[in-house]
């Protein structure tokens, strides 16, 4: 068993305010040389919801849920939240956990899917967090695997996904009339590549949506048609980026008048974050009303009572060093593998893969 002292649920960070959104917004560029005026631009989003992204309070509540349903099971292991680029950072929660006495930790990113930004740029963070705070010999931190495809995942979408066709059929649209969008966040084409050659176009991170968008759809709606689209693009537009856009999907579904209704998935996210309220609930519910077709919204995860025991589930795989045929997954690309160890504290026979 590998011994653990505590949880580091890990995540992107936001704004609580209108003066934290361009530090905000500078600690995500950062190295790119972004200008604050153009930085602006992209500023109006949290503008627009009093400068408060929602993503700490949904990882706040992630947080207490998760300390409930580990006391619920008996597991006594305290849960600390970092975050990347807003307060509580990286750094300081290293030093919180140490001062406690908790320096073996695992990490619970809330990213799914593997790419650069959910996986290698995680592990950038804990190696930089140790090294700013000198604890690399005495702490360490391991994570859960990518979780794409387990059930706790899973299921909420599954769920989700059921009732919005359901409300459909009850307004008189038949299957064939609704298109299902399983929506991700966009990436350069390069570092969708770089994410897992060998799965082909797009690498690891199109390979595992089209692998759960595939598997969702085949317990909900398998009458309707369904493609993946992608959100949230950013950067140089001279750049390729993973597409279809979900807004250009939608112009080109209504152009071809052959559906009334679209269901929004936004899978590729673990809760409401700013891009789910901005660019899907504002922008892409926009599109579809302006051709006059219903749209439908899919809740994300946040504390589904499934997605949290999923969560722990994950926590026990590592601490009980489950063998990987016995590890849950619903799709064919899993289980994914483990990590290696950050920092050299020892956590026992289930730290490194």
């Amino acid at each position: 068993m590998a011994q653990y002292d505590a949880i580091l649920l890990s995540s992107f960070g936001g704004p609580e305010g209108q003066d934290e959104v361009i530090p905000f917004l500078r600690n995500v560029t950062a190295g790119r040389g972004i200008p604050d005026e153009r930085l602006e631009e992209v500023a109006h989003h949290y503008r627009h919801f009093g400068g408060v992204s929602p993503i700490n309070a949904q990882n706040r509540a992630l947080k207490a849920a998760l300390e409930a349903e580990l006391a619920a099971r008996g597991i006594e292991l305290p849960v600390y939240w970092g975050n990347r680029n807003s307060a509580p950072f990286f750094a300081d929660t290293v030093r919180e956990a140490h001062a406690a006495g908790d320096d073996r930790l695992l990490g619970l990113v809330t990213s799914a899917y593997t790419s650069y930004s959910g996986v290698g740029q995680y592990r950038e963070d804990f190696e930089k967090a140790l090294a700013d705070t000198g604890l690399g010999e005495q702490m360490s931190i391991d994570r859960v695997r990518e979780f794409f495809d387990h059930p706790g995942f899973v299921t909420p979408f599954v769920e989700g996904v059921s009732s919005a066709v359901h409300q459909l059929r009850a307004q008189g649209i038949a299957d064939e009339a609704i298109h299902v969008l399983y929506v991700t966040h966009s990436i350069p084409n390069t570092a969708a590549e770089a994410s897992g050659p060998s799965f082909g176009p797009g690498g690891a991170y199109v390979a595992q949506h089209l692998a759960v968008a595939s598997y969702i759809h085949g317990e909900t709606a398998p009458a309707a048609a369904w493609s993946l689209v992608y959100q949230s693009r950013s950067g140089d537009p001279r750049t390729p980026w993973l597409e279809p856009d979900i807004n250009d999907a939608i112009d080109e579904l209504a152009v071809a008048g052959l559906v009334k209704a679209v269901v929004i998935v936004p899978f590729g996210f673990v809760s409401d974050h700013m891009e789910v309220m901005w660019d899907l609930d504002n922008e892409a519910v926009a599109t579809a009303e302006g051709h006059s077709l219903i749209a439908v919204r899919v809740p994300t995860p946040g504390v589904h009572p499934a997605f949290v025991s999923g969560l722990v589930d994950l926590v026990l795989e590592r601490v009980n060093d489950v063998p990987v045929d016995e590890r849950p997954h619903l799709t064919e690309l899993g289980p994914w593998a483990d990590h290696e160890r950050v920092g050299a504290a020892d956590a026992g026979n289930g730290g490194a893969a």
